[in-house]
């Protein structure tokens, strides 16, 4: 026979754990964890110009060497989760650590100006200055980091680079930011998502609509993560139905990534 009183305390327990674990509506991460952007959640993203904190959306990816403190606390206040971008696998010349990097890292250039493809076998050089970056995106208060170019096993880098490197690399920087409590997003790097979707919290994608690899990126959806993506050339009506069936968290953007979206 069970004791009154003990049953009693039990019951109150019990009634105390489930309110205490009620999620709320608007959350979209566990209590106490790294943020978890689920699918469909709007966001902006900025990386050139001065940043407009008023577009009514709850996620914001600017960059990490830009912009101050002071925006990622200012977009906070109105209950915005921002992300830091970063460039981590290629190198910026105008970069403030720019000349930390040794010329024996450095390889062909990937397309833009004053940028070169890092050879990212070399852990020993890059771990230390990838690790100082996340922290500067962990000082300034970001909830993510966006490491961008993490597909040069693709490209002609000027390195020998193998799939098998570019997957102990993106988990290197998954770990970083994980390691500083931040949520870290894969950009591109497609054909790896069914090796690494576990690894990263969200997707960042640029233009699967125009190339008909959206489909790629279900992985993501399927584990419940955000697929935060970008077309630069097709017009809204060309992907956004699409992007909506998928739960995709899909806009037009131009390709300097200003203030000016077009969301689905």
């Amino acid at each position: 026979m069970r004791h009154p009183i003990l049953l009693a305390a039990l019951l109150l327990l019990l009634a105390a754990c489930t309110t205490a674990t009620v999620p709320d509506k608007d959350a979209d991460e566990p209590s106490g964890a790294r943020w978890q952007p689920r699918p469909g959640l709007a966001w902006q993203w900025q990386l050139s110009g001065r940043i407009d904190t008023s577009v009514d959306v709850p996620v914001y990816d600017i960059d990490g060497f830009d912009q101050p403190e002071a925006t990622v606390t200012a977009l906070h206040r109105e209950d915005r989760k921002v992300i830091c971008y970063l460039s981590t696998g290629a190198w910026e010349d105008w970069r403030p650590d720019a000349g930390k990097f040794p010329k024996s890292v450095l390889g062909r250039g990937n397309g833009w100006e004053g940028e070169r493809w890092l050879d990212i076998r070399r852990t020993d050089v890059l771990e230390p200055l990838m690790a100082a970056r996340v922290d500067m995106c962990r000082e300034k208060g970001f909830d993510a980091v966006e490491p961008d170019n993490m597909d040069g096993y693709r490209n002609r880098t000027g390195f020998p680079l193998k799939a098998a490197d570019q997957l102990r690399y993106n988990r290197l920087i998954a770990k970083l930011a994980h390691d500083r409590g931040l949520a870290v997003g894969l950009k591109n790097d497609l054909d790896q998502i069914p090796e690494l979707v576990d690894d990263f919290d969200f997707a960042v994608n640029e233009q699967c609509a125009q190339y008909d690899e959206c489909a790629d990126l279900l992985p993501f959806i399927a584990a419940g993560k955000a697929v935060f993506h970008v077309e630069y050339e097709l017009p809204t009506g060309r992907f956004c139905a699409e992007s909506r069936s998928l739960k995709l968290s899909s806009m037009l953007k131009k390709y300097e990534l200003g203030v000016w979206r077009r969301a689905c």
